[in-house]
């Protein structure tokens, strides 16, 4: 029961904001005195969430696909109102002690006598507790009974054996005409004055006139079956709507000619005697039991044992997120975990449509990737968040391994990338790479065009002695005439580049031997966070702001609250690879590259270099 707005509530400190605490059973039995404005979600969808599904349709009372927040209020409400023991919603059993369910009303009695049932046939007593499983089979057989003794029952129904069936069907398709057609036959008998408006008008046919006519014209259907007048007859073949004709010849095959013998035509009286010969079927028919409702006491003692499962963990999951902000396991909304790119993601939601999702989703500022995961004939897309390590070798067609709550392995195939920050880490490093990289494509860029430009003088070259060849020229001997002018100027511009990067160098080793000792460091320290701070700074902004919020959003969820993740606990959620505890590890690589002399070479001469540039320093000075 409520406990009214006196309960005293308790909250815990997690993600950026405040969240209840729903510990007890009269925590959970009062949160319809909560605040809605404190619930992290308002509403949730039923698919695309890893909570028992059976669990949720019986909440989404309106089967909508969506359990909001009166919903789930509801469904702890009726539970309490079930149940004497109302602790036994928090204790997590897998079912509804048969002890704990409350007797003193008429549905409790009718869920109770179920449950003795249920347990006389599983081999259990009133002591003991009904699990999910057995109520849920128990339902099952109750449903699969119920539906035996409804087709039993069907046999006294069946008009024209076998055939009543198709006969039915052939009546229903046409029932609503007929009725029509007589209704208007009985109005123009009521009043002669009025055939001429029950029937088609002259302008209905001009317009048919203007058109393809067809028999499955709409315009034609919605005309009356057939001439309207008092006492008229309805023809069941010629003389008949066009659009209808068919069906009234199939109802006089498989109906009227087994009920009332050989008829072209039948008046009202015979429609109403073929309505009453036929009514014993259709009210059978509609009779036929619902297998997800039909149940004496059953179906909500099934219902019962799912809500004492199952209703604790869903408002932790609902109206607070106690599961994914205290790690005491995953929340409804993880599907499982992602590995890929030597690292393993906890952060992985449903994504049925990646184009639609990323758009609302990229607002989290979180480094999402869409994976299409196959496991045989099985597809899904998911959405997964890297919140450690870098972004380097995340590009789309890389595959991986998604494992899902059930532990079953699918392959992962990355189809679409959000980029966000991932780590300050990152953030540093990122300008050098640019740079890195930026280098690299230039110089590639430079090394391509020297190399297709050797290669067309070489294929010039060829086809020109080829080509002299074929005309009867002689090559001309000894070597090509030297250009010293062309020469001249290559030397001078080299001199000029290695001046400039001379006159450079000097200038910044000058500024650092005019610095003390101790300075040196300050200076390359200086000049890394000149370089790598604007990125980082940048990059701790985003991170601190990222939401979990929009992803879920894009989910169909309603997130009520600004659900942050911050850098710590951003960083839980993707675990990098790391060798295991007492691990032995060999440093020799049979495969390592040969180490070169050049860089200590190189080494050498700057300091060399260094030193000559000191020397004529400290001579002019």
């Amino acid at each position: 029961m409520s406990m009214g707005a006196s309960h005293q509530w308790r909250f815990f400190l997690a993600g950026g904001f405040d969240q209840v605490r729903l510990d007890t059973a009269a925590d959970l039995l009062a949160i319809d005195q909560l605040d809605q404005k404190l619930w992290v979600a308002l509403s949730c969808p039923v698919k695309g969430i890893e909570f028992d599904s059976r669990t949720l349709e019986f909440i989404d009372a309106d089967a909508d696909g969506q359990v909001r927040a009166p919903e789930l209020i509801a469904a702890v409400k009726w539970a309490g109102e079930r149940l004497s023991n109302n602790h036994v919603l928090t204790q997590h059993v897998a079912g509804v002690p048969i002890s704990a369910i409350r007797t003193d009303d008429e549905e409790g009695a009718r869920i109770h006598a179920a449950a003795l049932a249920v347990a006389a046939e599983v081999g259990k007593t009133e002591s003991d507790l009904l699990t999910v499983e057995e109520t849920s089979t128990a339902q099952a057989v109750y449903a699969a009974k119920a539906l035996a003794d409804w087709e039993a029952a069907g046999a006294d129904a069946q008009v024209l054996g076998e055939a009543t069936a198709d006969a039915h069907a052939s009546m229903t398709a046409v029932a609503e005409k007929i009725n029509d057609f007589f209704l208007r036959c009985q109005l123009a008998a009521f009043d002669p004055q009025a055939s001429e408006a029950l029937n088609a008008s002259l302008d209905d046919f001009k317009l048919l006139a203007q058109q393809a006519v067809l028999s499955d014209t709409s315009s034609l259907a919605r005309l009356p079956l057939a001439h309207i007048a008092a006492d008229a007859r309805l023809p069941l073949g010629p003389g008949s709507n066009p659009a209808w004709s068919a069906a009234l010849v199939q109802l006089k095959d498989v109906l009227v000619q087994p009920l009332l013998g050989e008829r072209e035509q039948i008046s009202a009286a015979d429609w109403e005697s073929i309505r009453t010969a036929m009514a014993p079927y259709a009210s059978w028919l509609a009779g036929k039991p619902d297998p997800a409702s039909v149940g004496d006491g059953v179906r909500e003692l099934e219902r019962l044992s799912r809500y004492v499962r199952d209703l604790h963990s869903l408002a932790n999951n609902f109206v607070a997120f106690k599961d994914f902000y205290t790690g005491q396991g995953k929340a409804t909304f993880q599907l499982g975990t992602l590995y890929l790119d030597g690292r393993s993601c906890d952060l992985c939601v449903s994504a049925a449509d990646a184009a639609k999702h990323g758009a609302l989703a990229g607002l989290a500022r979180i480094c999402l990737v869409y994976c299409a995961c196959t496991r045989g004939a099985e597809k899904q897309t998911i959405a997964a968040a890297f919140t450690a390590g870098d972004a380097d070798q995340l590009m789309v067609g890389r595959n991986g391994v998604f494992y899902d709550r059930q532990g079953r392995d699918w392959d992962a195939t990355i189809i679409k990338l959000v980029e966000h920050p991932i780590s300050l880490r990152q953030a540093f490093w990122s300008p050098y790479k640019q740079v890195a990289r930026l280098m690299g494509e230039q110089m590639q860029k430079i090394a391509a065009s020297k190399a297709k430009a050797s290669q067309d003088g070489l294929n010039a070259a060829a086809a020109d002695v080829a080509h002299k060849a074929e005309a009867g020229a002689k090559p001309a001997a000894g070597p090509s005439t030297f250009d010293v002018g062309k020469f001249a100027g290559i030397f001078a511009a080299l001199g000029l580049a290695v001046g400039a990067l001379g006159t450079a160098l000097a200038s910044m080793m000058t500024g650092l031997f005019a610095l003390k000792w101790w300075q040196l460091p300050l200076a390359v320290v200086g000049v890394m966070l000149v370089i790598s701070g604007p990125a980082v700074l940048l990059a701790w902004f985003k991170l601190r702001s990222r939401n979990l919020g929009p992803i879920l959003d894009a989910n169909g969820w309603a997130i009520n609250a600004r659900a942050r993740i911050n850098i710590p606990f951003g960083t839980s959620l993707t675990q990098l690879a790391t060798l295991p505890a007492n691990a032995q590890r060999s440093m020799s690589d049979p495969y390592a590259e040969k180490p070169s002399r050049w860089p200590y070479v190189l080494l050498v001469l700057a300091i060399l270099a260094g030193a000559a540039l000191y020397r004529v320093y400290t001579l002019q000075h």
